[in-house]
């Protein structure tokens, strides 16, 4: 393990306020299945002691930079504000652009996320008699009991819904030659409906855009549309040559992640200049992992958050958290970038 942080019982205020209980721990352990300025206004509370404000805050970031040596403080934006991360793409030197997205991206477009208390999926699955949320998506269930997965898919299934303002952002970023890669756990697909296409994305938790026989011996692809003939008829997708189960291409747990995953990650991140965490808690491993194995580099990228999650008290003093829904955050920036006007004539 490289190290331990506890914060406990600790409620900031920031521009949005919100308070939070948190016990983070950053590991070095490899998981490879799937099994900061902030905006505030002036005031922190730990523990019930006193108050403090930017000095306290700014000198526990930088305690745990050095600490736990994840990269140096230097100065790479004018302001650390969402103001100061517009100037530094329009200054010509934020050249690659990575976007880390999760669920949170796509519940504006009406898909449920996994882990809210009471609207998320897994809160929600007493009706398929499961014996833990989670079975719904592990391959050794799924393999004995599929109707469970398939009753899901149909209320799930990709062209019922559209994208969003953070889908259509991340298009934009690519029209303006700044997207290096989006990276994204989402399997809902409106990322290419949005316009990206398979080289502009990783799709670490797979897609339901093909299908294959389970059958190792087998292996026959399908396509989306022969998927949403039998999931919408109500049958049991079977194959045409061997008569197996038949599963979309999404990752379910104790599956390994697409060989893309590995293979990009290793050419992306280290040339990445801004990195955009949207929508994710980041709370599944390996995906989670994809900062931690970048962080500790003193060239690394800048890290804009788009989102709450708790990687953002890590962050260094050189880079910025704006707390916010995702879609008010993307068109916040895209107002700043003066790109308003485009966003308008992208989307639908």
């Amino acid at each position: 393990m490289l190290g331990s942080v506890v914060i406990a019982s600790c409620q900031f205020s920031y521009s949005i306020r919100f308070e939070f209980r948190v016990v983070g721990v950053i590991s070095g352990r490899n998981q490879w299945r799937r099994g900061n300025r902030v905006t505030r206004n002036t005031d922190s509370i730990c523990d019930g002691q006193q108050q403090g404000g930017p000095a306290e805050l700014d000198f526990l970031r930088n305690l745990f930079s050095s600490t736990l040596g994840l990269g140096s403080a230097d100065k790479v934006l004018d302001e650390l504000t969402l103001d100061g991360v517009a100037q530094y793409i329009k200054s010509g030197k934020c050249k690659n652009i990575l976007c880390m997205v999760g669920a949170g991206i796509s519940t504006s477009a009406g898909i449920p996320d996994f882990r809210s208390p009471e609207t998320g999926l897994y809160a929600n699955m007493q009706k398929y008699n499961l014996p833990y949320p989670e079975a719904i998506f592990q391959i050794d269930y799924f393999k004995k009991h599929p109707e469970p997965f398939f009753a899901l898919a149909k209320e799930l299934y990709p062209g019922q819904f559209k994208p969003t303002i953070c889908h259509y952002f991340m298009k934009l970023l690519k029209d303006k030659g700044h997207l290096r890669r989006c990276y994204t756990q989402n399997i809902d697909t409106l990322e290419r409906v949005a316009g990206l296409e398979g080289d502009d994305l990783i799709e670490a938790h797979g897609t339901f855009f093909t299908s294959h026989c389970v059958s190792f011996c087998c292996r026959q692809e399908y396509n989306l549309d022969w998927m949403r003939d039998k999931i919408f008829s109500e049958d049991i997708p079977r194959c045409d040559k061997c008569s197996s189960l038949v599963k979309p291409d999404i990752v379910f747990f104790g599956e390994s992640l697409p060989v893309r995953f590995f293979t990009s990650m290793k050419m992306d991140f280290p040339r990445c200049d801004l990195l955009i965490i949207m929508g994710t808690s980041l709370q599944v491993q390996p995906f989670a992992g994809l900062v931690g194995r970048y962080c500790r580099s003193r060239s690394r990228s800048i890290f804009l958050v788009l989102t709450w999650c708790p990687f953002f008290l890590f962050l260094l003093s050189r880079d910025v958290a704006h707390i916010s829904t995702c879609d008010d955050g993307c068109l916040a920036l895209a107002e700043l970038l003066g790109w308003k006007a485009s966003y308008t004539i992208i989307r639908p």
